[in-house]
């Protein structure tokens, strides 16, 4: 959540920010009307009690002297009565401030490239994985993974609906592999810590991560509970630490998690959404990071490169990309983006996001820290993919796949595979 006294600091720079967030900068003026009636309706609060509190040893004095107080007395109700209507006031303020803010983006860093959409993203370095050179036309990975009967999209939908894939066979045995080679490397190399999250999420914790309250028809509600299918496993294991204030010894905090991702939008039909690279739930690792605000910068990078080594491992192409102030997310300050060779689609697509947050989910969930001087700070929140199952197992099959028809499993996933070399038809 943003911070007014950050937007009251600088209200043009604030205007220029969210026009580059692609929200609306008459919001910064909303934002400090609002604060400005929450403060005078406080102002306004504190003097009428002031002056009722003044009225009360007069009105004891005459009490005890026994002459009359009822001129006191009225005024004193008179005054109680305004300082409640004036409390009011402040209240509803704060409310619609607060609403208000809970629908602002984060403010980009400043070496974040300003741009209205992924347009203006830049290629902030190359991976060391040539291209793989393929003598014979690509075949798509919904092809491969049909011949070699990894997952049967056809009893998925008929189980649940369109875009919820069935892995089965060898298939349900490569996601699992790669799921726990992915937490095998960022808790045995990496020093995160495992955890296994609840799948669901409450409202508190929607909205702490920044889902709630603008993504709301996104995402996937149990009704009769208040519940949330989480869309990543961010929102679970970020807002562990909500409402606590840990000791600067803990920090920084680095957790990972394997969970099921549930998300309705699954985006428009097409021949870059067939099979299983974009579906309603698919499976992921992610990575989660609390630090001091001095060390978050460089712990982003660090949760770059946490991910980026996997595709290295696995001799997939792979590039990273900064991405622009209009196509990061919601809560990001700043944004890498993983992206993977899909050679059959000749395009790079998305595999991991890695976002530094700073203090806007932390404000939210009030997760803090006791600093040196012993005053409680707010800690940093990073999240990133370390990675989208899934889309790694398409960039697996598309890039290792072989003229019979035959796909080549890397070596560092053989271990998790019983020792097998080839996937064949």
């Amino acid at each position: 959540m943003l911070h007014v006294p950050v937007i009251r600091k600088d209200p043009a720079a604030a205007r220029e920010a969210l026009r580059w967030r692609n929200a609306d900068p008459a919001a910064v003026d909303q934002a400090l009307a609002l604060d400005d009636r929450r403060k005078a309706a406080q102002a306004r609060a504190d003097g009428l009690k002031a002056e009722q509190n003044q009225l009360g040893p007069e009105i004891a004095k005459r009490k005890k002297q026994g002459a009359d107080a009822h001129d006191l007395l009225a005024r004193a109700s008179a005054l109680a009565t305004e300082a409640h209507q004036a409390e009011h006031e402040r209240a509803e303020a704060e409310k619609a401030l607060d609403a208000l803010l809970l629908t602002l983006p984060n403010l980009p860093l400043a070496d974040v490239p300003r741009g209205a959409d992924a347009s203006a993203n830049v290629e902030a370095r190359v991976g060391p994985v040539p291209r793989r050179q393929h003598a014979f036309p690509a075949r798509p990975h919904f092809e491969l993974g049909e011949a070699l009967g990894l997952y049967d999209l056809v009893r998925g939908a008929k189980l649940t609906g369109a875009d919820w894939p069935l892995y089965v066979g060898l298939g349900a045995r490569l996601e699992r592999a790669l799921i726990t080679w992915f937490l095998d490397v960022q808790t045995g190399e990496h020093g995160y810590r495992e955890v296994l999250t609840p799948f669901c999420a409450n409202r508190e914790s929607m909205t702490g991560t920044g889902q709630l309250p603008k993504f709301e028809g996104d995402m996937y509600r149990i009704a009769d509970d208040d519940l949330f299918l989480i869309p990543t496993s961010e929102v679970t294991l970020t807002n562990i630490h909500r409402g606590e204030i840990l000791d600067e010894a803990q920090l920084p905090v680095k957790l990972t998690a394997y969970s099921p991702c549930f998300r309705r939008e699954a985006g428009a039909a097409g021949k870059d959404t067939r099979g299983v690279q974009r579906v309603h739930q698919f499976n992921k690792v992610e990575l989660v990071q609390l630090t001091a605000e001095g060390q978050s910068a460089r712990a982003h990078e660090e949760m770059v490169e946490n991910a980026r080594v996997l595709l290295e491992r696995l001799g997939i192409e792979h590039r990273v990309l900064l991405l622009s102030t209009g196509d990061m997310g919601f809560g990001a300050a700043k944004t890498y983006d993983l992206e993977v060779w899909v050679p059959a689609q000749g395009t790079y697509r998305e595999i991991s996001s890695c976002s530094n947050c700073e203090a806007f989910q932390a404000r939210r969930m009030q997760a803090r820290f006791r600093n040196p001087q012993g005053k409680p700070e707010l800690v940093h929140t990073l999240n990133g993919s370390g990675l989208a199952v899934g889309r790694s197992l398409v960039a697996l099959l598309e890039n290792h796949q072989q003229g019979d028809g035959s796909v080549a499993i890397p070596q560092a996933l053989r271990p998790y595979l019983g020792g097998m070399e080839v996937m064949r038809p």
